[in-house]
């Protein structure tokens, strides 16, 4: 009997409702940029990033982007205002942006198409492949190097997979077809590298994971903290901060 018990508590252990969930550490590096007599230094930030069964959350600074698929909602959180706004998936922003700013978003549509490239390389212990995806907003375009690698846990393949797409078309505001294109990248993200020409100056971020690490989430993470106020749509202060 206790052998039977013991292979039962195995199982259940075993299973996805029991698995950790995923902590990846990403640092972000923005070079410096003057455009239309209007200048921004470089800039450089660590975020941390959740994985859950359909499930993730992204932490950087004052706000949070959580996306929880099982609710069918998405929440923006604002640290320092104690606030959130929440967003049913699938996510259009625009919804809930200012009046002063909603009009002119609506037309900042993305559309992305991606290529496979047959270039490889290790970026910290992971082996990548990269692909190329061109990105058009407004009719300008953009070029996006993505390295990606299924070398990393198996658990953080299953979770990104399901919810990276809802998360991406609320962060870039991407078409249905452009979230299909982005689908074709085999494996979780470890790096990225955007260009643009904004007005004649070269516009570059880079993404980079640092740390893959399986462990339970703090409670809370997957939902706004309990007392923040709900809003029923952002401010110019929440933008700004992010």
């Amino acid at each position: 009997m206790k052998r039977i018990l013991a292979s039962v508590l195995l199982v259940l252990l075993a299973s996805p409702a029991f698995a950790a969930d995923v902590l990846v550490k990403i640092k972000t590096h923005s070079d410096a940029i003057a455009v239309g007599g209007q200048s921004q230094p470089a800039r450089d930030a660590v975020a941390e990033q959740w994985y859950g069964p359909g499930r993730t959350a992204q932490l950087s600074g004052d706000t949070s982007f959580i996306v929880d698929l099982g609710r069918h909602m998405a929440y923006m959180v604002n640290h320092q205002a104690r606030s959130y706004v929440p967003l049913p998936v699938p996510i259009d922003i625009v919804k809930v942006l200012p009046p002063e700013v909603a009009q002119q978003a609506a037309m900042m549509q993305m559309t992305a198409t991606v290529a496979p490239t047959t270039e490889t390389r290790t970026i910290g212990s992971w082996r990548c492949t990269g692909w190329d995806v061109t990105l058009t907003m407004m009719g300008m375009p953009m070029k996006l190097r993505v390295w990606a690698s299924t070398d990393v846990p198996a658990a953080l393949l299953e979770y990104s997979a399901s919810v990276t797409p809802a998360f991406l078309q609320g962060q870039m505001r991407l078409t249905g077809e452009s979230v299909k294109e982005f689908a074709k990248i085999k494996g979780f993200q470890v790096a990225t590298e955007l260009t643009a020409d904004v007005m004649g100056a070269v516009m570059r971020t880079t993404t980079e994971v640092v740390d893959i690490v399986e462990k339970p989430a703090p409670a809370g993470t997957f939902e706004p903290p309990a007392g923040y106020a709900q809003k029923a749509t952002l401010s110019m202060q929440d933008l700004q901060r992010r």
